[in-house]
């Protein structure tokens, strides 16, 4: 399965795409339950270049914490569940303006979100993954797509993007091996009890 063709639904020609793949010793049903649960903010770099962004963009610290869990917390911020399959698919999307520093999301309903064109946003979706790649494998993928809503959003996002996309993308890179070793502690937890 490739969730391709589904985002392809809800934005076929992205200004910013990037998509990270990783192996994962478990089956996809665990690797799922793993990355939608998961806590984005417990890898201390990752809660670093969040901190990072609040002080370059100059925002308000954001003390109270949401939901615990990748999906929950992401909904708490104002984002959407645009498809889902279940142990397989989520993805979630928003439109936003990342390059205010108070950055607000806003979910927008999946049947408007491939044709949602008020000036001055960016739409984001994002997806998590789990393909099986046998009982015991599963290739797990996080992919990101954003476009702009017209041509002056496009241009404050491109200024956005230039430092932001270090940060976003670091976030990305350490997730993978981190929902890769809490799943494979996971199973080998339960084969030993098992």
């Amino acid at each position: 399965m490739s969730e391709g063709p589904l985002l392809d639904r809800f934005i076929p020609h992205p200004d910013v795409r990037e998509r990270f793949e990783i192996t994962i010793a478990a089956p996809a049903e665990l690797v799922m339950e793993v990355a939608v649960n998961f806590d984005m903010q417990s890898p201390p770099l990752v809660k670093a270049i969040f901190r990072l962004r609040e002080v370059i963009m100059r925002s308000g610290r954001d003390a109270a914490r949401r939901p615990r869990g990748m999906l929950e917390e992401t909904k708490a911020l104002g984002w959407g569940i645009l498809a889902e399959q279940p142990d397989r698919l989520v993805i979630c999307g928003a439109r936003c303006q990342p390059w205010l520093p108070d950055v607000r999301f806003s979910a927008i309903a999946p049947d408007a979100f491939a044709n949602y064109a008020e000036p001055g946003y960016i739409k984001i979706a994002w997806s998590l993954e789990a393909s099986e790649l046998s009982a015991t494998s599963t290739r797990f993928a996080q992919e990101t797509r954003a476009i702009a809503t017209d041509e002056q959003a496009r241009t404050r996002f491109r200024r956005y993007w230039r430092w932001a996309r270090f940060g976003i993308i670091a976030i990305q890179l350490l997730m993978l091996p981190a929902v890769k070793r809490a799943a494979e502690q996971r199973r080998a937890m339960a084969r030993t009890r098992g």
